[in-house]
């Protein structure tokens, strides 16, 4: 959006603040990797519209971290999840398009399977970009990054219990040039990155922008069992936009379609502890196992290795000014097709690879009123509407020998005197899950201005979801049956509905203490509707021992036999108190901001076989988020940034029971992982950016050294010394020349001491070992050129 709503008249221009190179502090907001090197972009202000009014980042009442479009083509931020690295509170990225890693203040998708919604949600041109396979795209042409901690659901809806992204592209300049660009970026493994748009004006109320994008990279990960070099790309986008204004009424359109070919999650066992010692007694795996080192895989891929998506995405926004208030009309379309396949276990053994087949298509609507005008009263309201349709096909996939040798300590002949092996020798067992999802929403928000320094605002939002699901799980084509992942077959598809609603509320206070601070606290409810689990059934009212006694094997579960498994919504209180500030006579901004929330019902997997996904356990969280930007003198600016996260999960004994818990008469604080803090994210993290730029004739010589850190994270709920990812710091640098009349060369080292880390792990259990996965790309020395035309 470009200005689209006005502030009311007691909003202060604070020009000290812009003195300041706000662009800066949106840009630096929280990465240690590196700065912007176009430094006289600097003296900008930065805009973002997260509160759906038009407002300068460090006004905004909401711990919100903004990026420019160039700092996002200078840091070679590939794709939207790229920006969870550079921001405070948020971690968990991983070298796919999965999002259940994503953690925003701790909170987190658990259930990757296609029956539930995220906890984080991504939006680009405020349009929800979907779920795994559908929401990250690639970001090039890029006019600003929005990212918001804590629950955004009031702001932005569907799916963004935890927090939100919100990225904006670039949009066509009426009256304006044939302006544009080109960016060629070329480093180690065959690392190349194609970039460009051209603006082009039709006349004074018509323009055309036309952007793509072109990125491949070689593996850097060595897999000892054979086949290429792990964790590559190669994956192009194109995007046709226009705008149109003529009087009151403006057009947005966006048309984008983006193909990738790229690998999967890259897996590397643990060879500790009790699971692998269970693998070492079976004779499934030996010692030597896994080979290589830190950041080598050592897996079977006989079922491929693909993380590949064709996505198209449509979207129009049309904008009326009525006098009082501007309409505002947002309509999205999104189509997508994905595969993807890995080997999960992490070892040169077919213990457990996994496949999914996906299609899905995503409709949303939403009309917004924004209020204009110098009212003390301002407001805006809305409703929306969205209707999703997913189909997946799923397959894990164990060798039927594995299975025997490990939990029968024998061959499958051995122990089945009848016994005949399948064709293949595997044990597939698969999954159809098919969802028909649609809601609405309604919501309202109004803010008063009391005088020059005070205003408060309360909102309310009301939504409404549906969903029909559907499984079928067929027979494996096998002696052994559904025996590993499911347990169990259906007669055909099994399809239920269900609904579910809630009103939320948010209400906040602003004080400005004089013409440079701003003070706000706030509360904020969060809501994330219920769904279905994707890889089980409820069979709790199953009376036998085992669940293949209650229902007649050779047929499968029948409709209306057992329900599907299905879970409640989660929930979320949330308070933030905030700081920001411009000081040393406009040399530096500060922005503190301190929360605490209260989660309630996580939607977690049980320990249950088959797995299910249940409604346990309550997460208080607290923690602090500061980041200072100085201009130290005419030449150097400095970064630092530092979060601190403390979270304590309780009434977890659905997923981690002890081994005599009874759920009937022992409370669910029985287990062993009462009280712990969320292994996912880390206690502390930060970094610090020192940025140079020295103009001379023609142009500037611009540098950066950069660095960014994490402490210890990982264990598990367990706390497992094995699988604990160290704490690491990792530094980058870049120096180059940038030119008055648009061309730039930049040479660029990332990861500078070649550090290794994870992107997280799993503790797993019985067949499948411990691991990590997604291992850090290694050193990189690279050199990118660009031109710019006006």
């Amino acid at each position: 959006m470009k200005n689209e709503d006005t502030m009311h008249s007691y909003q202060p221009k604070y020009l000290k603040r812009r003195h300041l190179a706000t662009a800066v502090a949106a840009a630096l907001l929280g990465t240690g990797m590196s700065a912007s090197l176009q430094a006289q972009s600097w003296l900008e202000e930065v805009t973002v519209t997260a509160t759906k009014r038009a407002e300068n980042v460090q006004d905004v009442p909401l711990a919100i971290s903004a990026f420019s479009g160039d700092f996002t083509k200078d840091n070679n931020l590939d794709d939207v999840k790229d920006l969870i690295n550079i921001t405070p509170g948020i971690t968990g990225n991983s070298k796919d398009s999965f999002l259940d890693a994503v953690s925003v203040r701790g909170i987190r998708t658990q259930d990757f399977g296609v029956g539930g919604d995220p906890s984080a949600a991504f939006f680009k041109n405020d349009f929800y970009e979907g779920r795994n396979g559908a929401a990250v795209t690639s970001l090039y042409d890029m006019e600003r990054s929005e990212v918001l901690r804590g629950p955004q659901g009031f702001l932005f809806g569907r799916s963004s219990i935890g927090g939100a992204i919100s990225v904006h592209t670039a949009k066509p300049e009426i009256g304006g040039t044939n302006s544009g660009y080109i960016d060629v970026d070329i480093g180690e493994r065959g690392h190349g990155v194609v970039e460009g748009a051209i603006n082009l004006p039709v006349n004074d109320s018509f323009a055309m922008r036309v952007a793509g994008y072109h990125s491949e990279e070689d593996g850097y990960v060595k897999n000892f069992a054979g086949g290429p070099d792990l964790i590559a790309h190669d994956k192009s986008a194109i995007r046709w936009s226009t705008a149109y204004q003529s009087g009151k009424l403006g057009v947005d359109t966006t048309v984008e379609y983006e193909t990738r070919e790229q690998s999967g999650s890259v897996y590397r066992a643990v060879n500790q502890g009790d699971t692998w010692q269970g693998l070492l007694d079976s004779g499934l795996v030996n010692d030597t196992m896994p080979l290589g080192g830190e950041r080598d895989a050592d897996v079977d891929l006989q079922g491929g290795d693909a993380d590949n998506a064709d996505i198209l995405s449509l979207g129009v926004k049309l904008s009326y000014d009525l006098g009082f208030a501007e309409l505002v009309s947002n309509t999205g379309y999104k189509d997508h097709d994905y595969y993807y396949s890995e080997d999960y276990d992490g070892t040169s053994v077919n213990l457990s690879n996994y496949h999914q087949d996906q299609t899905g298509d995503y409709f949303q609507q939403e009309f917004r009123l924004t209020s204009t005008g110098s009212d003390a009263l301002s407001w805006y309201a809305g409703v929306s509407y969205y209707k999703e349709n997913i189909d997946a096909n799923f397959l894990f996939r164990t060798t039927e020998e594995a299975i025997c040798m490990y939990y029968y300590a024998s061959s499958c002949s051995d122990y089945y005197t009848d016994f005949y092996p399948s064709d293949t020798g595997y044990l597939d067992e698969g999954n159809n899950a098919v969802g028909e999802y649609e809601g609405w929403a309604g919501y309202v928000d109004l803010t008063y201005a009391f005088n020059e320094r005070w205003d408060a605002s309360i909102g309310a939002r009301y939504s409404k979801d549906e969903k029909t699901f559907s499984q079928n799980v067929p027979m494996p084509d096998s002696y052994l049956g559904p025996w590993y992942a499911y347990g169990y077959t259906t007669d055909g598809t099994i399809k239920q509905s269900d609904s579910w609603s809630d009103t939320t509320l948010r209400a906040l206070v602003r004080w400005r203490p004089n013409d440079t601070a701003m003070i706000f606290a706030s509360f904020t409810q969060g809501y994330k509707p219920g769904g279905f689990g994707t890889f089980s059934m409820d069979f709790s009212s199953c009376a036998e021992e085992s669940v293949a006694d209650c229902y007649d094997v050779d047929q499968g579960v029948q409709q209306g036999e057992f329900p599907l498994d299905t879970f409640e919504p989660e929930t979320v209180d949330s308070f933030e108190i905030g700081y920001k500030d411009t000081l040393m006579d406009g040399k530096a901004n500060v922005t503190v901001t301190a929360f605490a929330y209260q989660y309630q019902d996580l939607q977690v997997p049980s320990n249950d076989f088959p797995s299910r996904v249940l409604n346990a356990g309550e997460v208080a969280g607290k923690g602090v988020e500061a980041t200072v930007m100085a201009a130290l003198n005419d030449n150097f600016d400095l970064y630092l940034g530092i979060g601190y996260l403390d979270t304590e999960a309780t009434h977890m004994a659905p997923i981690c029971e002890l081994d005599d818990y009874d759920p009937e008469t022992m409370p669910d604080t029985y287990s062993y992982c009462e009280g712990v803090q969320l292994f996912w994210s880390p206690e502390w993290a930060g970094s610090a950016v020192l940025n140079a730029h020295f103009p001379v004739n023609g142009g500037q010589w611009i540098g950066n050294l950069g660095v960014t850190w994490e402490s210890e994270r990982g264990g598990g709920y367990e706390q497992l010394a094995e699988t604990k990812i160290a704490a690491y710091n990792e530094w980058s640098f870049r120096t180059g020349f940038r030119a008055d009349d648009g061309w730039s060369v930049i040479g660029y080292v990332e990861n500078l001491t070649d550090q290794n880390t994870y992107d997280g792990m799993n503790n797993n259990g019985e067949l499948v070992p411990a691991h990590f996965f997604g291992m850090s790309r290694p050193r990189t020395i690279g050199v990118s050129f660009g031109y710019e035309w006006e």
